[in-house]
């Protein structure tokens, strides 16, 4: 081990005294990947914490919890529960999402008997204590905290919601503190709000305290025995832990996405090590001529790469969670995806969490320096210290058996199915492809260059035989930027294919001139068949449609389905619909639902087959069709309108689309239709073309971390360039300064290293352009299906790849020429004499 630390000193005081720059930017694009990787996932962690601490608050001491759908149950069920002898205490609930006047997003509102909820929900009536009896004034309502600060509310203020078509006014009596819940929330008496609310006699949520000794499962399973359709008994633990669920591809995917940095910088590791190898071959000879074994040099160069790293990964640490804390206090706080938001959240460093990063970030560069120093050790003494690099190339030429074999296992992971919701085999399938195309570079660069023709142009001709005696410097200054750039692609392909297949399912889904919604999600806020008559016959529109969506549960275990009732018979629905596969028409009797893709994934149905919905009649529904959407993750189902009212007795609206007469009317029939629903303050007016802009630019939002996680990804592949041309240019003086000698012009030197530069970024640009369309398959068809339970159109953003690739070439080739003047500053004859 002596002689291993000092090759060590040696080989690292050397680095650190002659190339500090380097070593420098090597632990930055080490820190920026261990950050970047770091922060995504203190973000998302503060983001669960916070939900976790919600939920539970709104859970509390429940044995078991009873959730009905819309309309919910009649509160007789109550009365039955709280008698039943299992049962310790029943504490019925209503649980509304409730539009609020002039605001797009609904406030939750919790309605409770404040006395039997004391003893299941203590933390969250914490704060109101001995003012527990201001709930029972008339329209009272006591508000979170977060919601006070967003709907500027303090005790005796008044705020209005809406109620069918109808203001209603709420009158705050007191303002929870954030250690009681953290998110937006009211609390109302149950009494009050069935009356506000219009939901008397209605429940829809009951929470349960069995009696000690009581089989919490097999009570649970008699009880959803006996309840309506449309409800269910379901565990606490179940109702904090399935809308995790729900958002657990995002996270993963997004942290899966950080870790690009670090696997590129992983390269970056590997190619400048090995270059410094190259550059070193003399040093490192001379330590083994002395004394030092080759397995001491070997553990002395990954112990040198694995230093890096540390360094790297300490620095990367510290920088994640500063930049966690600005996102978190700062910014949105949810990178992207609404159901996860962290602002104003707090969380720890997570030492287990931090010290795993830590390892990652030290342990890529430790293997991404163990390829260079086995290659180095292995080199002949002899021959390194006269000069030359023919053990590296020899090594780099015999890669491409492997490099195949790992193709090939690429492509037998992408058909293989998604383990418990997450796409495995899609990262492993793309890990293994990136890697074996990778191998293939030198056997591929070695044959592209011995096949190019002689141009008779000195200067082209020269370039070209430099680069067949120095392929291993060649394709080794490719690895970072190959990997970073093709990673770049896939994704670049990916994202734009989901956009415009984003796009196209607007036009699909938006055809008329105006839409008009009450705030999505809501409870509250409707229009019933009257205000729909009186909206149709308005002056300048042509045509109405109208839509009804609600939440039903068909599974405990899963997030209730959306089902929305559109389209006058099924026919109608099925038009408006964007289908991506369809059944015959359906037999005499049968009604056909449609659904959505991720209910198809999620539930296991098949075309043709049976469904019954828990609806006022249930009734058999056949699956008639699956159709793209991108709003419902945990799925939706559409029936025609007259089926449902069928179903239901249910003939009030939410949504409707409006074909004018004039286009230019918009204005003025957008003021008729809030003239005819006055107390409608919650309503939401816009064309469909703005609609449509509005939901591109939130896409663009959604996506705004995956590029700038890209775009750090293609700077370290930069730097790999960067370094490259620099150690390259550094090891070839002697062959400028002989160029120099035998009659070639600086200027035509600085052509030489252009024209290298040019052609080695050139091809790597190009291969990262075929292995990034490879990847984005992999992607489109593999990580995404799997991931979020829907299908995307590919789609190749042509131009911004070209404008990109002629950058990239640009700057290697303007990168290669600033190195070489570097190289050539010192005289001609003195870098001759190096080589003697």
């Amino acid at each position: 081990m002596n002689g291993t630390f000092t090759a060590f000193r040696a080989l690292m005081s050397a680095q650190l005294r002659e190339q500090p720059g380097r070593s420098l930017v090597t632990i930055i694009a080490i820190a920026l990947g261990v950050a970047l990787s770091a922060a995504v996932y203190l973000v998302n962690n503060a983001a669960l914490n916070e939900f976790g601490l919600a939920t539970k608050r709104l859970v509390g001491e429940s044995d078991l919890i009873v959730r009905a759908a819309q309309p919910g149950i009649d509160e007789q069920w109550f009365v039955r529960l709280a008698k039943d002898p299992a049962v310790s205490v029943a504490s019925p609930m209503l649980e509304l999402e409730v539009a609020v006047a002039a605001r797009p997003e609904p406030l939750k509102v919790l309605a409770l008997d404040p006395f039997r909820a004391a003893s299941i929900q203590p933390l969250l009536l914490a704060d109101i204590g001995a003012k527990l009896t201001s709930l029972f004034d008339p329209d009272a309502i006591y508000v979170s905290g977060a919601a006070a600060e967003e709907l500027k509310l303090v005790p005796g203020s008044t705020f209005s919601v809406t109620v069918g078509n109808t203001n209603k006014a709420l009158h705050v009596v007191g303002v929870l503190s954030r250690s009681s819940y953290p998110e937006s929330l009211g609390l109302m008496d149950i009494a009050s709000a069935q009356w506000t609310l219009g939901m008397l006699g209605r429940l829809n949520r009951i929470d349960l305290q069995l009696k000690p000794g009581t089989d919490v499962e097999a009570f649970r399973r008699r009880l959803q025995a006996q309840l309506p359709a449309g409800a269910t008994a379901i565990a606490p633990e179940v109702e904090r832990d399935r809308a995790l669920t729900v958002t657990r591809a995002y996270r993963i995917n997004l942290n899966m996405l950080a870790l690009v940095a670090l696997w590129t910088g992983a390269f970056l590791v590997f190619s400048t090590q090995s270059l410094a190898a190259l550059r070193r071959r003399r040093g490192l000879a001379l330590l083994h001529a002395l004394g030092v074994t080759r397995t001491e040099l070997r553990r002395a160069l990954v112990l040198e790469g694995a230093l890096l790293g540390l360094a790297g990964s300490l620095l990367g640490i510290l920088g994640g969670t500063l930049l966690a804390t600005v996102i978190v206090n700062l910014l949105a706080g949810d990178l992207g995806n609404n159901a996860l938001h962290a602002a104003g959240a707090t969380f720890s460093a997570a030492p287990a969490a931090m010290l795993a990063f830590f390892a990652i970030g030290t342990a890529v560069a430790a293997v991404g320096s163990w390829f260079p120093a086995r290659s180095a050790a292995a080199q002949s003494t002899a021959q390194a210290l006269k000069g030359g690099d023919a053990p590296f190339a020899a090594a780099a030429g015999s890669s491409w058996r492997l490099g195949l074999m790992l193709l090939l296992a690429g492509v037998a992971l992408t058909p293989l199915p998604a383990v418990k919701g997450l796409p495995l085999f899609g990262y492993a399938a793309i890990a293994t492809l990136l890697l074996g195309a990778v191998l293939l570079v030198p056997a591929l660069t070695l044959g592209l260059l011995k096949a190019m023709p002689r141009t008779q142009r000195t200067i082209l001709d020269t370039a070209v035989a430099q680069l067949k005696q120095n392929v291993a410097q060649s394709t080794l200054s490719l690895a970072s930027i190959i990997v970073s750039f093709s990673l770049m692609v896939a994704m670049a392909i990916m994202v734009y294919s989901f956009r415009v297949s984003f796009d196209h399912w607007l036009l699909k889904l938006l055809p008329a001139d105006l839409q008009a919604r009450e705030p999505v999600g809501n409870d509250t806020a409707f229009w019933s068949s009257d205000d729909q008559a009186r909206l149709s016959s308005l002056p300048g529109i042509s045509r109405a449609e109208f839509r009804r969506t609600l939440r039903i549960s068909l599974d405990p275990d899963r997030e209730p389905v959306a089902l929305i009732a559109r389209g006058r018979d099924a026919r109608q629905a099925a038009a408006e619909l964007p289908l991506v596969s369809k059944l015959r028409e359906p037999g005499p009797g049968e009604i056909p639902v449609f659904i959505s893709e991720s209910f198809h994934d999620l539930y296991a149905y098949q075309l043709g087959e049976k469904i019954r919905l828990p609806l006022k009649t249930p009734e058999h529904y056949v699956i008639a069709g699956i159709w793209r959407d991108y709003v419902r993750p945990s799925g939706a189902i559409v029936l025609a309108r007259d089926a449902y009212e069928r179903a239901t007795g249910d003939r009030n609206a939410t949504e409707a689309s409006f074909w004018l007469a004039d286009t230019g009317d918009a204005k003025r029939v957008e003021a008729a239709l809030r003239a005819s629903l006055p107390g409608a303050s919650a309503l939401e007016v816009t064309t469909s073309s703005a609609l449509r802009e509005r939901s591109l630019r939130i896409f663009d939002r959604a996506f705004l971390v995956t590029y700038a996680l890209d775009a750090v990804a293609v700077m370290i592949g930069l730097l790999g360039i960067s370094f490259a041309a620099s150690s390259t240019a550094l090891a070839r003086r002697a062959e400028f300064g002989m160029l120099r000698h035998i009659g070639m012009r600086r200027i035509d030197v600085m052509k030489l290293l252009a024209s290298e530069g040019f052609l080695t970024s050139a091809f790597g640009v190009l291969y990262g352009l075929g292995l990034g369309t490879i990847l984005s398959l992999v992607l489109v068809y593999v990580v995404n299906r799997q991931s979020f339970n829907w299908s995307i159109d590919l789609a190749i953003p042509v131009v911004h790849l070209a404008l990109l690739s002629a950058l990239l070439i640009g700057a290697a080739a303007l990168t290669a020429v600033i190195s070489g003047r570097a190289a050539m500053g010192s005289a001609a004859v003195r870098a001759v004499r190096e080589d003697w």
